[in-house]
């Protein structure tokens, strides 16, 4: 197939993108490459798919299409999603079979901080994405959305037949915008949309400003880590390879409108995940223990029903497996300290 993936310089797009290359789909990769964390990080994946500037070493030309060194089969563009002329311009003269939107202004705690960046890249940016596949033929629409949108939901496993009308950041709720958007476009134009809800995603290249990599970082050189709502908090972790099979499940097997959860199905407390960590690194964390952040939940755990009734797939990657190639990475890229 012919896929456009959007946010390739990210953790997840960037992992989705290397594994469709190398079965041999065509992939156009697109991002903004915005700083709201380091960009170095995001060259960097980009350069592993073949990517580099034109021009300065910080900086890609906007809006043109940059040929990969390393497939053939792969080009990148950078731009931002809520410019409706250079999607259009970009679905009308590449025809892609399938859209993979993964490209969103990212973080909970930041959307508190800034938020009208979230409604133009999720809102205003999914809109674009939503009327380019109805305005240029593209019937097969798969997009992040995330646990977040579960909120205040006290019912656990998360159930994607569960009420989610009570988000508690504004990421969140775009989140659950984007699968309501989704919802009208399958309905009133004939697009098979699919949602992801993804649960804690980690593994290497992951983003450094979630759990792994603040906490190997910290403990690696020597400072303490914030542990929020003094550990009491459990997360379903998710490895990277689990949650891109779980995304590739679903681009070739597109249905009228649906919403999938992909997490591991195993919550773990904090503390546990620190302590597998800890082993990992040789290295015993220092912790300060801090009460419950704005827009943060105790607890996620994901019911994967879905995934199994209509895939035959569960993600089942164990922590202490996903935090080894994680770590390996970190000390392959950053070194032992940085």
């Amino acid at each position: 197939m012919k896929i456009l993936v959007t946010g390739t310089a990210g953790f997840i797009g960037y992992h989705l993108c290397a594994k469709l290359l190398e079965r041999g789909d065509t992939v156009i990769g697109l991002d903004n490459i915005n700083d709201y964390y380091d960009i170095n990080l995001k060259h960097a994946r980009l350069a592993e798919l073949g990517i580099t500037p034109k021009g300065t070493a910080n900086s890609f030309v906007a809006k043109t299409l940059i040929q990969s060194t390393k497939y053939k089969n792969h080009s990148f563009i950078k731009a931002d999603l809520e410019d409706a002329d250079t999607m259009n311009n970009l679905f009308e003269t590449e025809k892609f079979d399938a859209v993979c939107n993964l490209a969103a202004q990212a973080g909970v705690r930041y959307s508190i901080e800034n938020p009208h960046a979230y409604i133009q890249s999720n809102v205003v940016g999914f809109m674009n994405i939503l009327e380019a596949c109805r305005n240029y033929g593209v019937k097969n629409l798969s997009y992040a959305s995330s646990s977040s949108v579960y909120g205040l939901n006290k019912s656990q496993p998360f159930k994607t037949t569960d009420m989610t009308d009570t988000p508690i950041s504004l990421y969140a709720a775009t989140k659950k915008s984007n699968e309501l958007m989704a919802h009208t476009y399958s309905h009133l134009y004939n697009i098979q949309t699919t949602g992801l809800r993804f649960f804690t995603v980690y593994g290497p290249w992951g983003r450094p400003d979630m759990a792994p990599m603040l906490f190997t970082d910290a403990i690696t050189n020597d400072r303490a880590i914030k542990v929020f709502n003094n550990g009491e908090m459990s997360r379903d972790f998710t490895y990277i390879d689990d949650i891109i099979e779980g995304i590739i499940k679903v681009i070739d097997n597109p249905s009228d409108f649906n919403v999938y959860n992909i997490g591991n199905n195993a919550p773990l407390s904090l503390m546990e995940f620190i302590e597998t960590l800890e082993n990992a690194l040789g290295k015993k964390a220092e912790k300060n223990f801090m009460p419950m952040q704005d827009g943060d939940v105790v607890s996620t755990y994901a019911d994967v029903s879905g995934l199994i009734d209509d895939f035959g797939y569960k993600p089942d990657t164990k922590l202490s497996d996903g935090i080894f190639e994680f770590v390996k990475w970190y000390r392959k890229f950053y070194g032992e300290s940085k």
